[in-house]
């Protein structure tokens, strides 16, 4: 699946509503998006840092397609897409 076929799924969990502004068609419960990440488009967390003591950013990877997320997650229990592309490129730790 690709991350157009992602969004759409989650704009489809999301209530409808006739003024919806982008935040909220890309922001969902915790859980639910990450289950939706691992399930839907089968992505795999990289990588998660923290932002500030009430947010982590974390990236997630599409292995078979090199498609990717940042998900902002927030300690209320949200986390919302800032941003997302393709072609991902990964690094090693230690490179030989």
């Amino acid at each position: 699946m690709n991350l157009r076929t992602f969004l759409l799924c989650v704009c489809l969990t999301l209530p409808a509503s006739a003024q919806a502004q982008m935040s909220d068609v890309s922001c969902d419960d915790t859980a639910r998006m990450t289950e939706t990440l691992k399930q839907v488009i089968g992505a795999e967390r990289k990588g998660m840092g923290l932002r500030d003591p009430e947010t982590m950013l974390e990236v997630w990877v599409t292995a078979r397609n090199g498609d990717w997320v940042v998900v902002q997650s927030y300690a209320n229990g949200t986390s919302c897409i800032v941003a997302m592309g393709e072609h991902w490129e990964g690094s090693f730790a230690n490179p030989a």
